[in-house]
């Protein structure tokens, strides 16, 4: 294993207050070898530098320390929606093994390359599934079952809200992964947040550990059930945001 690699993830870790085991560094070791390898033959990710996959990826994704104290949370249930090449939801399973997992994302390949990673890692009580979060959101095995959903995804808040809400179950967290400047999109989804039946909890902004980017992660808590008729069919959330 490079001790670059180590250097990097123990340095990342540490800046969020985690200490990772041997067996976690392996298991982070082997996921990028498996990013970079199914990356030449498919669209995962820009970032393929060794340093940039540790800091951008998995110690962004595990920043949602943060916000949750992921100790006192065992056994939770969680949904990564539009999860791409796994991220927050794989770096999240491995730091926290006791994790309930969903992957779900509406790109068979994408699911192909985290069954994979699932089968490769040897990681239990996590599963990728194919579809869309507006036909999921609707399904009773999925619809406000889970403590938390999490979302890196590229949408804005109202979008990504529809997309996420309905599958948090009441006192459970919606948690959007951004950069940026984001007061202004914010204010804007204030409304179709509370449609959804959430309420901005807290925003937490921070600096992503050894760089000088700026991230922000939007807790939303679920107060009140989803009316039914949210999620909306499939391409309208992303086609008329609520306003």
């Amino acid at each position: 294993m490079d001790d670059l690699f180590v250097d990097k993830m123990v340095s990342g870790g540490q800046q969020l207050g985690i200490t990772f085991s041997d067996r976690q560094i392996e298991q982070f070791f082997q996921y990028y070898q498996l990013l970079i390898e199914w990356n030449r033959v498919m669209n995962l990710t820009a970032i393929t530098e060794m340093e940039d996959v540790v800091t951008k990826h998995f110690i962004d994704s595990l920043s949602l320390v943060h916000g949750i104290n992921m100790d006192d949370h065992l056994n939770r249930y969680m949904i990564d929606v539009g999860s791409g090449a796994g991220f927050p939801g794989i770096p999240l399973k491995i730091c926290f093994s006791s994790l309930r997992v969903t992957l779900l994302d509406s790109l068979n390949k994408r699911i192909q390359f985290l069954q994979t990673v699932i089968h490769d890692l040897e990681l239990d009580d996590i599963a990728a599934i194919h579809g869309r979060s507006e036909d999921f959101g609707r399904n009773i095995q999925y619809r406000e079952k889970y403590d938390y959903c999490v979302s890196r995804a590229v949408a804005n808040m109202s979008t990504l809200s529809e997309y996420c809400i309905p599958f948090v179950k009441c006192g459970g967290y919606f948690i959007a992964y951004k950069s940026g400047n984001i007061d202004e999109e914010l204010k804007q989804s204030e409304h179709a947040i509370d449609l959804l039946g959430g309420k901005i909890d807290r925003i937490i902004k921070f600096q992503l550990s050894n760089t000088d980017l700026s991230r922000s992660m939007v807790m939303i808590k679920k107060t009140k059930h989803t009316l039914n008729k949210y999620p909306r069919k499939a391409g309208v959330p992303s086609k008329s945001p609520l306003l």
